[in-house]
């Protein structure tokens, strides 16, 4: 009988474990079994609102069917503006088709996607629902004059009270989203960072031809660029201007990812992550790591956190961070050239003594050391790898238990 609480214990244990697995979902694959809805759930993808999605544990999406869509895509729209018009559709709370019937006082003001950019104004990105005569449910942008274009159909799948996937009759109407948003080509990404924080940023990347024309070639396909504020970035720039001209070009690459990474894709998105100057064996990489709504950025030198959004729209990403990433390459003390040959010395010049220790003096370099990075760096680093041993050990106890419990039962 003595064992019977440690039983209930576990069998807790792995009812908590059953409920965090099962709080995924994949509304790609949610949508592949609905092949009526295969054009909205192509463009979830291509617009990278499937991974935003992914990344929310409470969600409705209201999907439209192929002939919805087509009546959306006549209108030759840019894809970024498909993605602000789709955004719309993706409310920030659950509603599956019980509660839709049983909104208190028969209307509600839903968040959305769209809203949740930033991107737009006054109430523009919150949607209006509302419970109709007749067992209809009406949906409306708020700021489209309370007109309800669109009727509830149908649910498709529902996860309570993670994720509801609907059927909504026509395509949520809004001027706001509609309106042409501007290309990747458009956009002055150092005129967005100099007037947002990282002045100095922007000012050395303009000063740098070759590493401005990769970012200028790279928008188009995506891009997300990591941007230090200017008193961090004022601070390293003594070691900066020290650099050769292809190691300042290496630098400013390795501060920016050659695809388009929102924040939620990055929350959710751990691991390591090429850059701009990855080429063959110059790694030129870092670590994306994150600690519930925090993220950092780490190399083997330091660790930075992501302090602010200044631009979040498909294909480009400019976050802020708190102090400059450094890459472990330009760490690296350059290659020490060979001696050129002594002249000789006359037979009757007397000779220089000799140096303790017999070593010369290293020559200047433009790197710098792991010593130049910020003592709390070296902490940020040394805390990363005690939690690590922590949870190692909290592993192997956990399994330890597991075994002795085990026993117990038998």
């Amino acid at each position: 009988m003595q064992p019977r609480p440690l039983f209930s214990l576990l069998f807790l244990l792995f009812l908590l474990t059953a409920a965090v697995t099962t709080t995924a979902h994949n509304i790609t694959r949610i949508l592949a079994s609905h092949p009526d809805f295969s054009t909205f759930n192509h463009y979830l993808t291509t617009t990278h609102l499937a991974a935003e999605i992914n990344s929310r544990t409470t969600i409705t999406v209201c999907a439209i069917d192929n002939a919805a869509m087509s009546e959306l895509l006549s209108k030759h729209l840019s894809i970024y503006t498909i993605k602000n018009i789709l955004s719309l559709h993706v409310l920030l709370d659950y509603f599956g088709a019980k509660k839709l019937h049983q909104i208190t006082n028969g209307t509600a003001l839903a968040a959305t996607m769209f809203q949740a950019t930033g991107t737009a104004p006054g109430s523009s990105g919150f949607v209006n629902i509302t419970d109709l005569k007749g067992g209809k449910v009406g949906f409306g942008v708020e700021d489209n004059g309370g007109s309800l274009g669109s009727l509830f159909v149908k649910s498709l799948e529902e996860k309570p009270y993670n994720i509801s996937v609907i059927q909504i009759s026509k395509v949520l109407s809004s001027d706001v989203a509609e309106a042409p948003a501007p290309g990747p080509s458009e956009l002055n990404i150092t005129g967005i960072m100099s007037a947002h924080g990282c002045k100095q940023f922007a000012d050395a990347l303009l000063a740098n031809a070759e590493a401005a024309k990769t970012y200028e070639e790279t928008v188009q396909g995506g891009l997300t660029v990591f941007c230090p504020l200017d008193d961090p970035f004022k601070a390293f720039l003594p070691k900066y201007k020290n650099f050769t001209v292809a190691n300042k070009t290496a630098f400013l690459e390795f501060l920016a990812v050659p695809i388009y990474q929102s924040l939620s894709m990055l929350k959710s998105n751990n691991g390591l992550m090429n850059t701009l100057a990855t080429d063959g064996d110059r790694k030129f990489d870092f670590t994306v790591q994150n600690d519930g709504q925090e993220v950092t950025l780490k190399t083997k030198i330091n660790t930075v956190k992501i302090t602010g959004t200044l631009i979040d729209e498909q294909p480009v990403a400019i976050y802020t961070t708190d102090k400059v990433l450094l890459p472990n390459e330009l760490s690296k003390a350059a290659p020490t050239p060979a001696p050129a040959p002594a002249p000789e010395e006359a037979a009757d010049s007397p000779k220089a003594p000799k140096k303790k220790g017999g070593k010369k003096d290293a020559p200047a370099s433009d790197s710098y050391s792991p010593a130049d990075s910020p003592a709390d760096d070296a902490a940020d680093q040394t805390a990363d790898e005690n939690a690590g041993v922590m949870v190692g050990g909290a592993r192997f106890l956990a399994i330890g238990l597991s075994l002795c419990l085990g026993v117990l039962l038998l």
